[in-house]
């Protein structure tokens, strides 16, 4: 990531930190609430001639604390990143999440992380921000040390939005209810990526490395890019419109599956993208998938004859809705839709 800076905040890298603007918070898919926190970072630390870093936690909180049931983390810490770096963020500074850090007091934090460690001159976090043992440290609480201690504090409030009634909104009423990371995940268990993609301002993405599967798909004549996502992701098993992206930035269509493959193994869930009109060799290439839209759910067919049936039916309709397929924001745009954007930029 050409420009951006992407470290654990330590004693190291304070210097680059001293005086500038930080949005806090878990910022776990970087979704349009997470995003007005970012945007009011961003205009104080332009007015102020700063620096403006998001400042995260790693592992997640609930995973630390439950780890029999981690997550389900809507971005890792690269694509987090890549999130954020897009959203013109000077960098990410990761602290990692620890059960000392937790049983940390509210005023150690402020005193030890935000002013000794990061040396912030703004504090930029959304209404539901809370730190130190026992989440005393609340944001009122933080505008108070804010006025002790001589740094700036804008709480934002909750951003509210979207409707969730069936795939993609179905017509039902804007909700009322604040946009969560929680909200979302609830969404993509569903399938109902439309609607994610709503509370989320852009198209929800995984990344990995191509490996290879079964080789199913070239008996086929479905050659497939498999990626193995997350043990803890709860995506709803089915078949996806989606969008593909290389390391050099290059952009391809094609459609996915999730799933365990019931018609012939049942194995462990992959995440299966059969990109149109190609034919390369990308194993062992990072790359993006991004689910435009959701097809159908998984299926077991009687007879291979009748899987490559439907699988004809859902290329033809996944390449109609690609065809059609609009950023709905400027950062889904550049996620999304600009050829020349790639992950290492």
């Amino acid at each position: 990531m050409s420009g951006f800076y992407h470290h654990s905040l330590d004693r190291a890298v304070v210097e680059d930190c001293r005086g500038a603007v930080i949005a806090i918070g878990n910022f776990d898919g970087v979704h349009r609430g997470h995003q007005v926190v970012v945007e009011k970072a961003l205009e104080i630390a332009q007015r102020q001639g700063c620096k403006c870093f998001a400042l995260s936690f790693e592992p997640h909180p609930r995973t630390l604390f439950r780890p029999q049931s981690p997550v389900f983390r809507l971005t890792d810490e690269i694509m987090k990143a890549h999130v954020l770096e897009t959203f013109g963020v000077d960098g990410l500074l990761t602290l990692e999440f620890t059960r000392d850090l937790a049983s940390t007091s509210a005023e150690e934090f402020v005193q030890n992380i935000l002013l000794d460690l990061a040396r912030a001159s703004h504090i930029v976090s959304g209404f539901n921000f809370h730190f130190g043992k026992d989440r005393v440290g609340s944001p009122q609480y933080l505008q108070q040390a804010g006025q002790e201690f001589g740094f700036g504090v804008t709480i934002v409030e909750a951003e509210t939005g979207g409707n969730e009634g069936g795939e993609g909104g179905g017509g039902a009423e804007v909700s009322a209810e604040p946009i969560s990371s929680s909200r979302i995940r609830r969404l993509l268990g569903d399938g109902n990526v439309q609607a994610a993609a709503d509370l989320l301002g852009y198209h929800w993405l995984v990344s990995g490395q191509v490996i290879k599967g079964a080789q199913l798909g070239r008996t086929l004549n479905y050659p497939t890019a498999n990626l193995s996502l997350a043990e803890n992701c709860h995506l709803a098993h089915g078949i996806y419109a989606v969008r593909l992206r290389r390391p050099d930035g290059r952009l391809y269509d094609g459609v996915a599956s999730y799933g365990r493959r019931p018609t012939f193994d049942n194995g462990p869930a992959l995440l299966e993208t059969f990109i149109f009109d190609f034919d390369e060799d990308i194993y062992g290439e990072t790359i993006s998938v991004t689910l435009m839209d959701y097809l159908r759910s998984e299926e077991k067919f009687d007879s291979v004859d009748a899987l490559i049936a439907q699988m004809d039916k859902d290329s033809e309709k996944a390449k109609h809705l690609l065809a059609d397929a609009r950023p709905i924001s400027k950062l889904d745009a550049v996620l999304n839709f600009d050829t020349g954007k790639s992950m290492n930029d």
